[in-house]
């Protein structure tokens, strides 16, 4: 069934039909523009909205950057900031595919409607031409009928008339012969008009306009497959998305899941931890005898840990190592805020092994200086703290860190011009060897001044060693010092040894005369006794092995030396430090750092 011939004489609805359907497609098309606004506007909000809370400083220097919560929700930002890219593509792909495309083929159907039209216009406008033209003929016809019929009867009348004249019934004779000569040849032309007409009017109805009202159905036809495959591509702009899209909430699925508090604790420690050693107990002041009296116990309240703290200048203490019998020593410890213990300043009293009594020491220590318990604002610093180059101003495990970057950076500086040097004497060679490729004598200054930097470099590098390796020490003495007071059993009675008779009767003798010391012996055995009996006992089974990564030389009290590619058995794991306690095979056991190992626990 076509227009042509069901619709034939509907040819001002077909024009209202076509008409509403080019108003349908700008209809569709403006719809699709201002759809295309509102994703370019979502996704402007979209990336302003991800602009807004992104991190500012970048990644290195945030050190918020480290928690997994903080990664995953930039992670989470990122995926949002994809998205709303997906979001202007769909924009783009609806305003250049559909917007575009619509708006150009709406125009062309345009022109093509108005030229259909036009034409059957004009074919109507013929048709009612022809129509006028026979009803001219045929009113003429008509005329000329009467009046050739009135002519004849005059013609008649005359003739019957007596009175009437030869002259005039042959006149009138003649004018009845002309009129009905001219009325045949009006009934001949109302007759050629009239089959004309009926042939322009077939030819309109059968064949003319029935052609006009196919092109035009063929047109709308087109118009709306054309419109369908706009609403397709409505769809298939966000389908062609799916998949980028659901990507992105699958990485926003993975960042919430990656989220990992015990990491985030540890990454916490890791930032903060100082590395100081905790302060110890506040010392018991007896004002009821004088300082300088002979040593004994009641001269000095036992903690509740059963030992005595000693104070010195800086808040610094003196330490015991029960374990030393047993244990590889540990470095030299350091007080709190990196200084130097009593016994180790010019100035200071002397160590316990230095022949005088630890209550003697704590006797000199407290005319000079009163001890203060040390607060978490003395363990952070001041906020006027002078940043150094050795980063002396951060806690000892902090200080450690930083300076383990700078060793790294260094490394990586002196390992680039080391590589640079090599290349440029590989040019140089080839210069040497083809002349006409350059000049050998240009390269000599960049080989000096990459020379140079490498001098200079392995300098850096030495010092920041030097310096790690000092940071280290501080930090092995503080761990040490804090397993030492927190871990073992409390310290026996200095005063009182247990199974030492020569010392029964020392408290007479001090009192008889203060000045003559206990010798070193004689002040070991009673401190370490107790803790000999306590842990004889098989040196303890690894927990696990481990293998050197970097070469180390444990030049520190209380470390070991290691070599790259060296099996070691773990015998403790880091406690939070950054130092683990192993043994080497040929003997021998101490901490090396963590950092240096590849542990695998059994």
């Amino acid at each position: 069934m076509d227009w042509g011939t069901e619709l034939w004489d509907q040819f001002e609805v077909l024009e209202r039909h076509t008409q509403w359907g080019l108003d349908l497609l700008d209809r569709y098309a403006k719809f699709v523009k201002e759809r295309t606004e509102v994703e370019q506007a979502y996704a402007k909000q979209l990336r302003n909205l991800v602009k807004k809370y992104l991190p500012k400083r970048p990644v290195k220097d945030d050190p918020e950057s480290k928690f997994s919560q903080h990664q995953s929700f930039v992670q989470i930002l990122q995926e949002v900031n994809d998205f709303a890219g997906q979001r202007e593509l769909v924009a783009e792909n609806l305003s250049v595919r559909v917007c575009l495309e619509l708006a150009k083929y709406s125009q062309e159907m345009k022109q093509e409607r108005k030229m259909h039209f036009q034409e059957g216009r004009r074919a109507q406008q013929q048709l009612e031409s022809g129509f006028k033209q026979l009803e001219n003929s045929k009113r003429k016809f008509e005329r000329d009928c009467r009046e050739a019929e009135k002519a004849a009867q005059t013609a008649e009348r005359l003739d019957q008339d007596i009175n009437a004249t030869k002259a005039d019934v042959e006149k009138a004779k003649q004018q009845a012969h002309l009129r009905s000569h001219m009325a045949e040849e009006s009934k001949n032309e109302y007759a050629a008009q009239l089959q004309r007409f009926n042939r322009d009017q077939a030819h309109f109805y059968f064949s003319q306009m029935p052609q006009i009202f196919d092109k035009l159905q063929d047109m709308d036809e087109r118009r709306a497959t054309h419109l369908g495959a706009g609403y397709g591509l409505l769809s298939d702009a966000e389908l062609q998305v799916v998949p980028i899209i659901a990507k992105c909430l699958e990485g926003m699925k993975v960042a919430a899941d990656a989220v990992d508090a015990k990491h985030d604790s540890q990454v916490l420690i890791e930032l903060h931890k100082s590395g100081f050693a905790r302060p110890g107990d506040v010392e018991f002041e007896d004002f009821s005898q004088p300082m300088n009296r002979a040593p004994s116990d009641s001269s000095l309240g036992t903690p509740s840990d059963g030992r005595p703290e000693l104070r010195g200048p800086g808040r610094s203490r003196a330490k015991r190592w029960p374990f030393s019998k047993k244990n590889k020593p540990r470095p030299p410890p350091l007080s709190p805020l990196g200084g130097p213990l009593p016994s180790a300043m010019p100035n200071g009293p002397p160590s316990p092994r230095s022949g005088l009594d630890p209550l003697a020491i704590l006797s000199e220590i407290s005319k000079s200086v009163k001890p203060r318990l040390a607060s978490f604002r003395s363990l952070r610093g001041s906020r006027g703290t002078v940043v150094t180059e050795d980063f002396s101003h951060l806690p000892p495990e902090q200080q450690r860190k930083r300076l383990q970057q700078q060793l790294e950076g260094r490394n990586r500086e002196l390992q680039k011009e080391i590589d640079q040097r090599e290349a440029l004497k590989k040019m140089k060679d080839v210069y040497e060897k083809t002349p006409q490729m350059g000049d050998p004598a240009s390269l000599e200054p960049r080989i000096t001044e990459t020379l140079n930097n490498i001098e200079r470099l392995k300098l850096e590098v030495q010092k920041y060693e030097a310096w790690l390796a000092e940071a280290e020490s501080r930090v092995l003495s503080n761990r040490g010092d804090s397993l030492g007071r927190h871990a073992r059993p409390p310290d026996p009675p200095a005063s009182a040894p247990p199974d030492s008779g020569s010392n029964n009767n020392g408290s007479q003798d001090n009192k008889e005369s203060s000045e003559e010391p206990p010798s070193e012996e004689g002040q070991d055995a009673p401190i370490y006794t107790e803790f000999d009996e306590d842990f004889e006992e098989e040196p303890a089974s690894p927990i696990g092995h481990c293998v050197a990564i970097y070469h180390f030389e444990g030049s520190s009290e209380g470390t070991i030396s290691m070599a790259e590619g060296e099996e070691l058995s773990l015998m403790e794991e880091d406690k939070g430090d950054g130092w683990t306690r192993v043994r080497r095979k040929q003997g021998g056991e101490g901490y090396v750092p963590t950092s240096y190992l590849r542990v695998t626990l059994n």
